[in-house]
């Protein structure tokens, strides 16, 4: 019986790195992951979606949208967001010879 590893069961099944579909599910993935990290540190929190949504000025079913689909929100309201639970934000983009490095 043939062995695979994990690298090659994703090539095969998502694509390879840099290709469209790949790309596609690393984003999803990134974006579902951020949306369960809001929820995990709301909840740490104590705090309800209503509650949370009141300290950012969004309503409650925007917090769920938010929570169970991270991909469809603007950075400005991600800021918001992690602002509100009192997270560390550092976002870095690289793009051909510039850098930013940006930190709340």
């Amino acid at each position: 019986m043939k062995t695979y590893t994990l690298d090659e069961i994703q090539d095969e099944l998502i694509g390879k790195i840099g290709t469209p579909n790949r790309d596609r599910f690393e984003y999803e993935l990134q974006m579902d992951l951020i949306g369960k990290a809001i929820k995990q540190t709301r909840q740490e929190r104590n705090l309800t979606q209503e509650a949370l949504g009141e300290l950012i000025g969004v309503q409650k079913a925007q917090i769920s949208r938010l929570e169970n689909n991270a991909g469809n929100v603007t950075i400005d309201t991600l800021l918001r967001v992690f602002t509100a639970l009192k997270a560390k934000v550092k976002l870095q983009v690289e793009l051909s010879d510039i850098q930013l490095n940006i930190g709340q």
